[in-house]
């Protein structure tokens, strides 16, 4: 097989950079957040409210609300929901990490069972000339990658839910001079828990690597085996993220309404009510730690089961260090790709009406695809050979050519399908609105729309 163009060294520095770059950014963009103030000022005044050239607002002003009384009741609710968030957090994870525990003690005992807990090295499968590790290191390290994808996901949980009880207050009072600059909070929160999980999970990945690799050496069919427990991890924390998370949001969700409404004729969302606060607890518990855990794990996954078919494939038996991580390259690209289409909403353009949002995250999509595209390119044409090998048991090999063009082709496709999909959906709801100001709704449409 051909050799690699990028230097394996190369690999070593970019990923953890790319990595670095990542969590160093999602910093940048917690300070410039943190900018807003949700705490009155030593004299008790505030500059009137103004929309700095904005022409919506996002908020009707209730009479007799000045603005001291506003940031006020913002800093009282948003620490209300932080309490109750960093309370749930906290009960949910100490029964998170039994069961995490005891996992990790059946996970090292079924795998180091395959062979009796055989501390003897026996060639490998897919290269007999190879002696592979034994079956009690694979239990061990599988064990280790376990644990260490579960407290990464479990951290992209808590940040998020930190990020997102840190910017709600400060999103609505910027939302009170308008919706240019409650916009821009909003995304560089969102952008917040995006690098981080990214980031975080890309360099702990890595790391985890480069460790294992100084006991396995150049049996990768092994060490990626172990190191895909990292994704099972992930998983098991988003497990209980979104259901434990959801279940209690949708359980204050309604105690709000009954108890609310029903008995106490309070309105919906009112803060007077216990049961909103834990409505919102449960939306930041669920809807975004949860929300954090799954993306993680989702990452982890794919990013561990393209590792392992890489180490079955002629980049394994070719000790090509390069190509075998060319899932981890991607993921490094994107995070370069993502910090450029970022700076497209928050600092190269300005939004000052609410109709200028949608656009704006069009925008994301294309401009993400056209960057990712290129980058895609270069990585493979850096790290990839022309043509490799994938081998299955049973089956004869399969010799792999002219693929690079495929991934490029994928990406622009895909995206241009959500676009196409996403466009015909505002066609056919533009053409009901217009339909029903005329009097009608065209035949065949009604009944799609009762449903």
């Amino acid at each position: 097989m051909a050799a690699t163009v990028l230097h394996p060294l190369a690999v070593e520095i970019f990923i953890p950079v790319a990595a670095g770059v990542g969590i160093l950014f999602a910093l940048v963009q917690w300070f410039i957040v943190s900018r807003v103030s949700v705490s009155s000022s030593k004299d008790g005044q505030h500059p009137p409210i103004s929309n700095n050239g904005y022409n919506d607002y996002l908020l009707q002003e209730e009479g007799g609300i000045d603005e001291s009384d506003a940031v006020a009741k913002c800093s009282e609710i948003q620490a209300a929901i932080a309490e109750g968030a960093e309370s749930f957090l906290a009960t949910e994870y100490k029964y998170l990490a039994a069961f995490m525990g005891i996992f990790s003690i059946f996970i090292f005992l079924f795998l180091g069972s395959v062979k009796g807990f055989s501390t003897k090295k026996e060639p490998c499968e897919y290269n007999p000339s190879v002696l592979c590790a034994p079956a009690l290191a694979n239990a061990f390290f599988s064990t280790v990658a376990f644990l260490l994808g579960a407290m990464t996901s479990t951290l992209s949980g808590y940040l998020g839910m930190k990020i997102a009880t840190y910017a709600n207050a400060r999103t609505t009072l910027e939302a009170r001079n308008g919706v240019g600059r409650a916009f821009i909070v909003a995304f560089r929160s969102g952008a917040v828990m995006g690098f981080l999980l990214a980031a975080n999970g890309l360099l702990v990945l890595f790391l985890a690597i480069m460790v294992f690799k100084l006991y396995y050496g150049h049996d990768w069919a092994g060490l990626y085996e172990a190191i895909a427990g990292y994704g099972l991890g992930g998983s098991s924390v988003a497990l209980f993220g979104r259901v434990g998370g959801g279940i209690y949001t949708k359980a204050a969700d309604v105690g709000a309404d009954l108890v609310g409404k029903v008995e106490r004729n309070i309105p919906e969302d009112d803060p007077r009510n216990p049961a909103v606060i834990a409505d919102n607890v449960g939306d930041n518990v669920g809807d975004i730690a949860g929300m954090g855990a799954d993306l993680f794990g989702s990452f982890a996954e794919s990013s561990c089961a393209a590792l392992v078919v890489s180490s079955i494939s002629s980049f394994g038996t070719d000790l090509d260090f390069v190509a075998m991580n060319f899932p981890l390259l991607i993921s490094g690209a994107g995070i370069f790709v993502c910090l450029a289409t970022t700076l497209f909403a928050t600092d190269f353009s300005v939004i000052k009406s609410v109709k200028e949002i949608e656009p704006t995250l069009k925008r994301q999509l294309v401009i993400s695809t056209v960057l990712m595209t290129v980058a895609i390119g270069i990585i493979c044409y850096l790290a990839l050979p022309k043509s490799f090998t994938i081998y299955v048991v049973g089956h004869p090999p399969k010799v792999v050519r002219n693929w690079d063009t495929c991934i490029g082709m994928d990406c622009v496709t895909d995206k241009s399908f959500l676009c196409f999909v996403n466009n015909l959906r505002e066609f056919r709801v533009a053409v009901i609105v217009g339909a029903k100001n005329r009097g009608g709704i065209p035949e065949g449409e009604q009944q799609r729309e009762n449903v």
